[in-house]
């Protein structure tokens, strides 16, 4: 589950944040790998951080018309 804390969406109350997760797993990092450096997360928290990413990258974006601003 993600939850938001200072601002920021956090795994399940804990204070690691999707960003990290992300970051990790864009760098090469395999998800074993990643529970091995961060043992109280589970495959499931791995794979609702992909899951709120993606639900993020759907959301709709306007570009703003020149002079609009």
């Amino acid at each position: 589950m993600i939850e938001m804390s200072w601002g920021r969406a956090c795994i399940r109350g804990m204070r690691i944040t999707v960003s990290l997760i992300l970051n990790l797993l864009a760098n090469g990092m395999s998800v074993e790998e990643i529970i091995e450096a961060y043992p109280y997360l589970e495959p499931e928290d791995i794979r609702q951080a992909l899951r709120y990413a993606a639900w993020l990258a759907e959301e709709a974006n306007y570009a703003l018309e020149p002079g609009s601003a």
